[in-house]
């Protein structure tokens, strides 16, 4: 992957499709790389003429003299800074499009940056995190500061039953392959991972703060999600005058992975929409 020197940390991007077709940024959410978009996300753009950049934010891009143990917290603002200096590269505006933590990137980049962004998709947007999320997120801080490593099984089922929609569960075969995919890739927690947690739930409820938002923005809830519940991407919609809102049915956290065309259908059309 090639590198750009942003705001002291090395970071890895990938970009597809011609330099000339409209730019379309994609952020990642809690402990994820870029490439994650790429399975379904890259290609449904680049297809309809877009020119795409994924990136390993802060935390999952190297940084300089940090260790394997050293895990600062990281901030939604030095993310927000991170993504701007990432576009003014590659020449902005653009549309981006977050998902979890990145939608709460992309709708403050929205709000501190309007020059930089054309429209926003937030998959999983949210104005706060409730208090099962904030007790989740504790304990997911607590067993990395007490090394505590869960069995790669039943880290797995537990991944799943966070993630995914019942309905993905109920089918065997897909099930399955879930369960194989989180079992190979349930490695001990990064500290970069570990800085990352928490960032949405220290910004605070921004409720009031994200009615000042101008650009348009799609907010995209997943019914069956747990880790952000459909009610919260709602409370977003209502609260931004520019807003509009849809729940993608039989979907978990993972909605974007588990009902991609749907997902990509919907992302698209709203690109395609002139800009006011």
């Amino acid at each position: 992957m090639p590198t750009l020197s942003v705001n002291g940390i090395a970071l890895h991007y990938d970009e597809y499709g011609a330099a000339s077709d409209p730019l379309v940024v994609l952020v990642m959410g809690t402990g994820a790389k870029g490439n994650v978009w790429s399975l379904h996300q890259v290609p449904a753009l680049v297809t309809a003429g877009c020119r795409v950049i994924t990136y390993d934010s802060r935390g999952m891009s190297p940084v300089p003299g940090q260790t394997d143990t050293d895990c600062p917290d990281i901030s939604v603002s030095e993310l927000v800074d991170d993504l701007a200096v990432l576009i003014e590269h590659f020449g902005g505006p653009a549309h981006v499009i977050g998902t979890s933590l990145g939608a709460r990137v992309v709708q403050e980049l929205a709000l501190a940056r309007p020059d930089l962004v054309r429209r926003v998709v937030a998959m999983g947007g949210h104005t706060r995190i409730d208090e099962v999320g904030q007790l989740l997120t504790q304990g997911e801080q607590e067993l990395f500061d007490q090394a505590v490593v869960l069995p790669k099984a039943y880290k797995a089922a537990l991944e799943a039953l966070l993630n995914l929609s019942p309905v993905t569960l109920r089918d065997e075969v897909k099930a399955g392959d879930w369960l194989a995919v989180l079992e190979y890739s349930a490695d001990p927690m990064p500290s970069g991972e570990r800085g990352q947690l928490g960032a949405s739930d220290r910004l605070g409820n921004r409720t009031d703060a994200y009615r000042a938002i101008t650009r348009p923005l799609l907010v995209m809830s997943f019914a069956d999600d747990l880790m952000i519940p459909a009610y919260l991407g709602r409370e977003l919609a209502d609260a931004v005058p520019a807003a509009r809102y849809v729940e993608v049915p039989d979907a978990g956290h993972f909605g974007y992975l588990e009902q991609p065309e749907l997902v990509n259908r919907l992302l698209l059309d709203f690109l395609a929409e002139p800009d006011q």
